[in-house]
């Protein structure tokens, strides 16, 4: 249980969760994320919950308030009305006797299909694993359920259905997750479920008592570890509706460890089809897991991961809290050589962010290796530039302390790039150590790049989102040099970067 004390107490420059209405100071802790949501102290996991009501994105989050290392799952809570500050409040679902509370997803049930609304209020509807340990350690397969729990107060307190779980399990040992929304076509909700090795699709008209649809996966996709975390959701591109399916799995990502892969393809309210069988990644960096989108955002889809990986996530080298989310992201349709694909791109309301931009005086050519500022940033900042051609090159990011993580464009490979080998403290785990690769799905002759660099991690947008890289790391001050290598033929215009203020 955590301890709430008054707005008095401090742990190092930041109030507890009590003090959720007052911003804190600027946080000084050593590979504190600046830009990107995390706890103020303790452990976080998977986002999930997310719902949008009144005017504000509410984050909720796999915490446990007790220690620095994944334990008893709660859910965490924050809110923001950008998607880039966070007010932090009070544990929204805490364990009880029917197990821990893990991963779901929560709805606006604006018609009162549930019957939880009362003298015109409208109900927040939390769907939820419930996690029974005792089950797990005897071995049983029926461990994990799916329950609710509604509020009344706009999702401030939430109370839990006396009737769960609404849906038990049929004797799946991983059997969790559920993302659940409505289908208007057929007056229905609909739960995609991770199911060990595959999606099952079930339906309600209530939310409360469910019948399966259907099944998805058993042979498609990645399988080197167990799926999880799916989000199923209508996107459209030329007028015309698709449904894009979200699955994160561990093992098995194509850089190791944790990662997300996604189909587009139909959904008639039962079964999805998908239109191609290969296995597409929504980021092929190590650190963007388990992301999902927010409900209740019409047309817009705004997603968000946990940046971090199973691999090394209870070792990373933070202190008084471990974990974090990647900054949120908008999801978009496009036709490539692949067919339809997703972009994703950062949201616009990042923009409230940013300082003066600092532009290059002329066009950067090769051998210019020496830093573009003389003196390092201190705080995270935005890098974009635009290439005049198609050719090898790399940006370096380094510091005084002679840490350094280079970021580019493998022309032979088509590929881009992280390489984090010397960015920092990389002792704590032997897979952490490495250079990551993402295939170039762009077919353009120019390429376009941003970063969002923070103090410990790297998120990068390449050719309008169509390949995306996340990786976190540890420095022992601020990459706040920056400078670049390129053959004499490539030009990279548009080269700027703009200093990026604190959500401190």
């Amino acid at each position: 249980m955590l301890k709430v004390l008054s707005c008095m107490a401090m742990v190092g420059l930041m109030p507890l969760l009590s003090c959720a209405q007052q911003r804190p100071q600027p946080s000084t802790e050593k590979h504190r994320p600046q830009i990107h949501f995390t706890p103020e102290e303790k452990w976080m996991n998977d986002p999930n919950g997310m719902v949008y009501y009144k005017g504000k994105y509410h984050l909720f989050y796999q915490y446990f308030p007790g220690g620095t290392k994944w334990g008893p799952m709660h859910w965490g809570h924050a809110s923001s009305k950008d998607l880039v500050h966070w007010d932090r409040l009070p544990v929204a679902l805490y364990p009880d006797s029917l197990g821990l509370i893990f991963s779901g997803s929560a709805v606006v049930d604006s018609l009162n299909t549930s019957g939880f609304g009362k003298d015109g209020k409208t109900p927040l509807v939390a769907i939820f694993t419930h996690h029974d340990m005792k089950g797990e350690r005897a071995k049983r397969n029926d461990f994990q359920n799916q329950s609710i729990a509604y509020s009344l107060d706009e999702g401030l307190t939430w109370k839990k259905y006396a009737g769960n779980p609404v849906l038990k399990n049929p004797g799946i040992v991983d059997f969790r997750d559920p993302k659940v929304s409505w289908y208007a076509e057929q007056k229905k909700w609909i739960m995609t479920l991770a199911t060990k090795d595959r999606i099952t699709f079930y339906s309600s008209p209530d939310l409360k008592d469910w019948k399966k649809e259907s099944e998805f996966g058993e042979k498609l996709g990645a399988h080197g570890g167990v799926w999880e975390c799916p989000d199923l959701f209508p996107l459209m591109l030329n007028g015309k509706k698709y449904y894009v399916l979200l699955i994160s799995i561990n093992p098995g990502a194509p850089n190791g460890g944790s990662g997300t892969q996604y189909f587009v393809g139909d959904f008639d309210g039962s079964k999805f089809t998908p239109l191609q069988e290969e296995t597409r990644w929504i980021d092929y960096g190590t650190d963007n897991y388990a992301g999902i989108t927010w409900a209740n955002t019409g047309n817009r889809k705004v997603f968000i991961g946990w940046m971090n990986n199973w691999t090394y996530a209870n070792e990373v080298p933070t202190e008084s809290w471990r974990g974090a989310t990647t900054i949120a992201r908008e999801l978009k349709l496009f036709n490539d050589k692949n067919g339809i694909s997703l972009s994703t791109e950062p949201v616009k309301e990042l923009a409230v962010l940013a300082k003066a931009t600092i532009n290059l005086p002329k066009a950067v050519r090769a051998g210019l290796s020496k830093p573009l500022n003389k003196t390092s940033l201190s705080g995270p900042y935005k890098l974009q530039l635009q290439t005049n051609g198609l050719a090898s090159f790399s940006v370096v990011l380094s510091n005084t302390a002679k840490n350094k993580l280079v970021v580019g464009y493998d022309k032979a490979g088509n590929r881009f790039y992280i390489d984090r080998r010397a960015a920092g403290n990389n002792d704590f785990n032997k897979e952490f150590a490495k250079i990551h690769y993402a295939p170039r799905i762009s077919a353009g002759k120019t390429i376009s790049l941003t970063l969002y660099v923070d103090v410990a991690s790297v998120e990068l947008f390449a050719d309008n989102g169509s390949s995306v890289m996340t990786d976190i790391f540890f420095p022992e001050k601020p990459l706040g040099l920056i400078s670049v290598q390129a053959p004499a033929a490539l030009i990279l215009k548009d080269f700027s970067y703009t200093p990026l203020k604190s959500i401190w």
